[in-house]
């Protein structure tokens, strides 16, 4: 196998040994149905990586899972919430609904190569899965599949649904599918993510909110009439400035960052359009929403100060994850007995040619082989599985589908997701999400328990509404970027 398995102990047999027979007998199950369907699911997660398309253009990438799903028995529904690449795939069972979450796109300007060495590889889509999305919907899809396989054996009453979520990557196209009411009648949601180490904390993240500002100023020969032109880029520059001074005066756990996108084109001409995109961040919606305010009279005053005019679209918005711990340890549990990630000679030199490119790696080679402890923690990046979290009962895990010490959403990633690295950490993905599945189908009391937790979390009076507002999806991904 491709994971190092932890110990189990065994307890006498009676209630608890039984129940342990009972699971392990399931266990079995799930590995021989992740085994039978090992070579398609494989051929699946590469496939995707070689498509590496961008968020809302993965055309390629949903067909290739929608019908991978179909072929397996699942009923499929395309282009929802207005995203033609958004779909759900479901094996309907009556029963509980558990939802898997898959996600497929790439990441712009980042070369496909799974050299340990850094190549530039042009493609078509100018993209790269800096962030592992092709093996997320892959395993999702391959865990879906053998959940349903147990469903099928067993005479189980459940449903299992498999989302297709496009563009998490700064699209937010999950929210768009919350909005919709897609999640309405789910009842449990469980979702993963590739990552250098094996986790399944109770962890938290930041919400945030992002905006592209655009400046219109006058043209005008530079050096020949400057004074007949009033310039897009000094009002893009001053509300830099301005936002920059303010960071002095925020909470500590704020981020908040920015790229100028259009600057002008020659220096002795006067730009009359600039634009730059900013993301704010922080661990409350409201505080975020209270911070994108003030950068929003930041930009108001550098038009006002530059003589120029401003007007901004908020692009996308994500809730904070909400934990649940009933169904959390239950995912960590199955996690920690299947134990971590084990290399083979071929896989332990790659790993250490690649590890001589990184900058200050957090985790070294060998920490792939185990799994963390359970936890509280929170993560200062962002994701729209906040938003399902907010309205249905959520948890994941984290593989080490990367070298340790390898940083999401740079060139090394790409290269470990796109080898046998990748791929085993895919597979003890599958192998922990359909588990945890099965053991949800086979105890109908944590759904109830799940569900009153979750409550108790939002609060009796708590309403949804998306940080991104009514706005359409941006289906153009170069909007985005």
């Amino acid at each position: 196998m491709g994971w190092k398995k932890n110990k189990i102990q065994r307890k006498p047999i009676g209630f608890i040994g039984l129940l342990f027979i009972s699971i392990n007998i399931y266990s079995d199950f799930v590995l021989e149905s992740i085994n039978n369907h090992k070579q398609k699911f494989e051929d699946v997660a590469m496939e995707i990586w070689d498509y590496a398309e961008l968020g809302y253009q993965e055309n390629r990438s949903a067909d290739l899972l929608a019908q991978s799903l179909q072929d397996e028995g699942f009923s499929i529904k395309k282009n929802l919430a207005g995203i033609p690449t958004a779909f759900i795939a479901e094996f309907e069972n009556g029963g509980p609904i558990i939802g898997i979450l898959g996600e497929f796109d790439a990441l712009p300007g980042l070369a496909q190569s799974n050299s340990p060495f850094k190549e530039v590889v042009n493609n078509d889509t100018g993209a790269g899965h800096a962030c592992g999305h092709h093996l997320f919907g892959a395993a999702s899809a391959w865990a879906a599949v053998t959940i349903k396989d147990w469903l099928i054996k067993n005479n189980i009453k459940g449903t299992i649904r498999f989302y297709g979520t496009p563009a998490e990557e700064g699209g937010s196209g999950k929210v768009y599918m919350v909005r919709e009411g897609l999640f309405d009648d789910v009842d449990i949601v469980l979702h993963w993510h590739p990552d250098d180490s094996n986790s399944a904390n109770s962890r938290t993240s930041n919400a945030n909110k992002s905006a592209k500002f655009t400046f219109n100023g006058i043209s005008a020969h530079a050096a020949g009439s400057p004074e007949q032109g009033r310039s897009a880029l000094d009002g893009v520059e001053a509300m830099n400035h301005m936002v920059n001074m303010m960071r002095e005066h925020i909470p500590q756990e704020s981020r908040i960052h920015y790229v100028i996108t259009k600057g002008g084109l020659a220096p002795n001409v006067v730009p009359d359009v600039a634009e730059v995109y900013y993301y704010v961040r922080h661990p409350k919606m409201s505080v975020v929403e209270e911070l994108f305010k003030r950068v929003t009279k930041a930009a108001s005053g550098a038009a006002v100060g530059t003589d120029t005019s401003m007007s901004y679209e908020v692009m996308h918005g994500n809730f904070s994850l909400l934990p649940n711990d009933t169904i959390q340890k239950i995912v960590h549990k199955n996690l920690d007995k299947m134990g971590g990630i084990s290399y083979n000679k071929k896989e332990n030199d790659f790993a250490k040619e690649i590890y001589k490119t990184f900058f200050q790696p957090d985790n070294e080679i060998g920490t792939q082989e185990y799994v963390r402890p359970f936890k509280t923690s929170h993560g200062y990046g962002s994701t729209d599985v906040g938003d399902v979290s907010w309205n249905v009962p959520t948890a994941g895990l984290r593989t080490a589908t990367w070298v340790p010490g390898t940083a999401s959403h740079s060139w090394q990633a790409v290269a470990s997701g796109g080898t046998s690295i990748g791929i085993k950490g895919a597979e003890l993905a599958a192998i922990v999400l359909a588990k945890s599945a099965i053991e949800i189908f086979d105890s109908p009391s944590i759904v109830e328990t799940a569900k009153k937790e979750h409550l108790e979390r939002v609060g009796k009076n708590f309403e949804y509404i998306p940080l991104l507002g009514d706005r359409k999806p941006p289906l153009d991904y170069r909007k985005i970027n």
